[in-house]
């Protein structure tokens, strides 16, 4: 970039220019008073075309040579905008490409792609949290031995929960309150100073521990200290929730050497969990990772998950164990698993971009932003094809992890895929050219960021909500399932995997779908799984799959993109704990363990491929042989011959196979918390004022004046009978009556006699024998204010056989006369119409019809 040189004092008299002056230099212009650059200056001015100065020297003339030099200071202002102009941050001037070619400087933060030349986007958190400054990160590290299983003896105790009443609360963060939800979010979260949550310590001799959990994915809400060396952890719930408590991480400082400590986590939640199959915390030493190199690594002793307490109708587990810390005033930290935050994926995409090899065959798009507004990203990777053609024919695998912030088992998984599919491995480059990979890292970055387990900052599950519509509640999920449409419109999509983790089994195994509808398709959705624990014999477990579609589990990735047609579509689960199968038996997995399951996952999409199916059909082969084995051993447990043919029909898969037992997030379900209040708004029914008896009597008195009826009016006519007022119990209108529910409204037979009354006897009713009665009933009856829907005069004949079964008709008294296969009492025929005999027939319906003139009577059955 060209520098002008700053006008002299001489200049700038005109107050006018000065003040120019003075205004281009404050934002930022004209500071480098050393370098003045004239001959930079010139060449600038000659490479532009023509300038003010050469503009003004040709209309004159050349002429008058004084004009031009009174007009040399009214000209310095636009001299002074053009140097600004040069001096812009949005033009760059590349002398490599020849003198005068500006070039615009890319906008910064506008897709928030991580690039070298800026720094990484800072996390935005909801503004209710509390952050505090230092970035915390930590080293990656893999012991050079097994890690093994905590051998419970059974003695290990299980200390009942004190509480802040008999103990001292030394760490406690205000939590949300309830029924809030998720309003706006910041960088750096809640605004002003931060508070201090920990205790002060008394002196260098006080060895109370000082916790800390307001960094990224931390997760603690407050410590009590019940005991010179035991404390009492409860840990936040997810945000705008009232459950998920199983992730932890957070600080511990002002540690001593030597000294066993004792930590008890007490609203655990699951009722199962694999700390009682022995599964370690995770302890980070700052010291040991600066001096020795050395990361995460279990520990813990007297391990022991109980049942502790019962808080608001809903039981509540602890889990306790002992630790000792390798140095004096360290900072250490605890873990339920290896942390991956969003910064670390941030850190790994930016040396993706930044490799030259690597970034021709990975592109960084951003899918959209989350809640709120972190970034969703997007990883395409493929090799560049020569025509458009073999692009057309390339198959695509969708992979995606982090829907469930705590299971940072995905993220590991991922990375070890990212670093195998980006490599210079001869099998990573054959993949690139076969398919195209859309990667999605990090479903859920606002859920990590706040140390969340399962839900997102909607207060809802992303795993339950691939179907939403909601596009502004569920950004993430929403914009991933229009990717894959879209995908899906192109191209044919391979493969579909989520990456979750799993808390209470051990080994790595995979959720699918069942494909009923084609036969030809039958067991294939199961041929990848068993492949992948060919491939990795000592942590994949196919016994433990599942392919059974549960209405519970509709809204999960799996079941959505099944249906949508993606055939081979999977969850797969990866324990916290370890392995009990092969050489790694009864071991923890660690991160690398982990990264090489991506590594497999890149293998067995080879095999499952290789155009020599011969993998494919001995696993098709074997599938069928376990499958008869299930049938017989479910035909034994049932007591029918194991030889019979026409049983195999009454045994489905779904019989055979157990349901997937996943997590219950069925509180989780539903609409987003910020939209909870307001359905509940519209949704609220207003509610009825019971009526005192005096206002009844006066709206029976009211309704009974307004027909014209009065109870002492019992004066018969020939042939009529009169109906009371609603207030009379004898003479009450059947219309008033109540029906069994207990609700006042009609009843059939004041239906049946509302139309009667409006019907008139005719010439053709009044020859048909056995009508007369009826007529001159239905003409008498007292007058309804209702009409009835089931028997009219437009109505056909089946209508009328049909009300038959909505009430009983008459009969003569002291007699029972029989109306089909029913029999009728004299209590039930008072007030009704007088019997007939009826023979039941099945008729065809048909439409009613009008006469040009009149309307056609019904055709009365016989």
């Amino acid at each position: 970039m060209s520098l002008v040189q700053e006008p002299t004092p001489e200049l700038l008299a005109d107050p006018y220019e000065s003040f120019m002056h003075h205004h281009l230099q404050y934002y930022g212009y004209f500071r480098d008073e050393e370098k003045t650059a004239e001959s930079s200056s010139l060449a600038s001015r000659e490479r532009r075309p023509k300038s003010s100065y050469s503009l003004l020297e040709q209309e004159s003339g050349g002429s008058d040579r004084n004009s031009l030099q009174d007009n040399r200071k009214k000209l310095i202002c636009s001299l002074m905008l053009e140097a600004a102009l040069l001096k812009s941050k949005q033009l760059l001037f590349n002398h490599l490409e020849g003198p005068g070619v500006p070039c615009l400087r890319e906008p910064r933060g506008l897709f928030a792609v991580p690039t070298s030349r800026g720094p990484l986007q800072a996390p935005r958190w909801p503004v209710e949290c509390e952050v505090i400054k230092e970035q915390i990160q930590h080293i990656e590290w893999v012991p050079s031995e097994p890690e093994p299983f905590y051998q419970p003896t059974g003695n290990e105790p299980a200390p009942l929960i004190v509480g802040k009443e008999k103990g001292t609360v030394v760490y406690h963060i205000k939590p949300v309150a309830k029924g809030s939800y998720f309003t706006c979010s910041r960088v750096g979260g809640a605004r002003g100073p931060i508070t201090s949550p920990t205790i002060s310590l008394e002196g260098p001799e006080d060895t109370t521990l000082l916790f800390e959990s307001r960094f990224e994915s931390g997760n603690l809400q407050k410590a009590v200290r019940v005991g010179p060396y035991e404390y009492e952890l409860t840990l936040r719930m997810d945000l705008y929730t009232n459950k998920h408590t199983q992730w932890f991480y957070f600080q511990v400082r002002n540690t001593r050497k030597g000294i066993t400590y004792r930590f008890s986590i007490v609203n655990l939640m699951k009722p199962k969990s694999l700390y009682s199959m022995g599964m370690k915390p995770l302890l980070y030493s700052q010291r040991d990772a600066q001096t020795h190199g050395v990361g995460w690594r279990r520990e813990g002793g007297n391990i022991r998950y109980y049942r502790c307490s019962s808080e608001e109708g809903q039981a509540m587990y602890c889990l306790t164990w002992t630790a000792c810390f390798p140095h004096d005033h360290d900072t250490c930290y605890f873990a339920h698993f290896y942390p991956y935050t969003f910064s670390d994926l941030q850190r790994y995409l930016l040396a993706v971009v930044s490799d030259p090899v690597r970034s021709q065959y990975c592109k960084l798009r951003v899918l959209c932003s989350s809640l709120a507004g972190n970034t969703v990203y997007l990883l395409t990777i493929t090799s560049p094809s020569q025509n458009p053609a073999a692009t057309a024919a390339k198959k695509a695998v969708v992979l995606s992890a982090r829907v469930h912030p705590g299971e940072t088992n995905g993220s590991w998984v991922m990375r070890g895929f990212l670093d195998f599919i980006l490599s210079d491995s001869p099998d990573a480059q054959l993949l690139r050219e076969l398919f195209i990979f859309k990667v999605v890292p990090m479903l859920n970055p606002d859920g990590v960021i706040v140390g969340n387990y399962r839900c997102s900052l909607a207060g809802r599950d992303l795993n339950r909500n691939y179907q939403t519509i909601l596009k502004e509640s569920f950004p993430c999920i929403w914009h991933t399932r229009s990717m894959i449409q879209r995908v899906l419109e192109e191209r044919e999509v391979l493969l579909y995997c989520d990456f979750h983790g799993h808390s209470r089994k051990n080994n790595v195994f995979m959720y699918g779908c069942n494909n009923k509808s084609a036969p030809s398709q039958w067991l294939h959705e199961r041929i990848f799984p068993l492949m992948l624990s060919k491939n990795a014999p000592d942590k994949f477990s196919f016994h433990s799959c599942k392919f059974k579609v549960q209405k519970s589990k509709e809204g999960t990735g799996r079941i959505v993109m099944w249906r949508m047609g993606i055939p081979n579509s999977y969850t797969m689960e990866s324990t916290f704990s370890g392995s009990t199968l092969g050489r790694k038996s009864d071991s923890h997995f660690t991160s690398e363990d982990l990264k090489s399951l991506g590594y497999h996952i890149c293998d067995t999409l080879l095999d499952f491929c290789d155009p020599d199916r011969t993998k494919f059909l001995q696993c098709l082969s074997e599938l069928q042989e376990l499958l008869q084995h299930q049938i017989h051993q479910k035909l034994k447990d049932l007591g029918r011959g194991q030889d019979s043919d026409s049983a195999w029909s009454d045994i489905s898969l779904s019989d055979i196979e157990s349901s997937t037992s996943g997590s219950n997030s069925s509180q989780s379900d539903g609409l987003p918390a910020h939209l909870l209040s307001m359905a509940e708004k519209f949704h609220q029914k207003k509610k009825k004022r019971l009526r005192t008896r005096k206002e009844r009597n006066e709206l029976h008195q009211k309704y009974a004046s307004s027909q014209g009826l009065t109870c002492q009016d019992k004066t018969l006519v020939a042939g009529e009978r009169r109906l009371g007022s609603p207030t009379c119990r004898t003479h009450q209108p059947v219309s008033a009556m109540k029906d069994s529910s207990g609700k006042q409204g009609r009843t059939p037979e004041a239906g049946l006699i509302s139309d009667l009354q409006r019907r008139k006897p005719n010439a053709r009713q009044e020859k048909l024998p056995g009508r007369s009665t009826l007529a001159h009933s239905a003409s008498t009856v007292g007058a309804s204010p209702s009409r009835s829907v089931w028997w009219g005069p437009e109505q056909p004949t089946v209508t009328l056989l049909l009300s038959r079964n909505l009430f009983r008709r008459p009969q003569v008294p002291g007699q029972s006369v029989p109306v089909g296969s029913h029999k009728l009492k004299q209590s039930q025929s008072q007030h009704l119409l007088p019997p007939r005999r009826v023979t039941w027939s099945l008729l065809e319906l048909q439409p009613p019809c009008m006469e040009p003139e009149s309307r056609k009577s019904p055709s009365w059955p016989q």
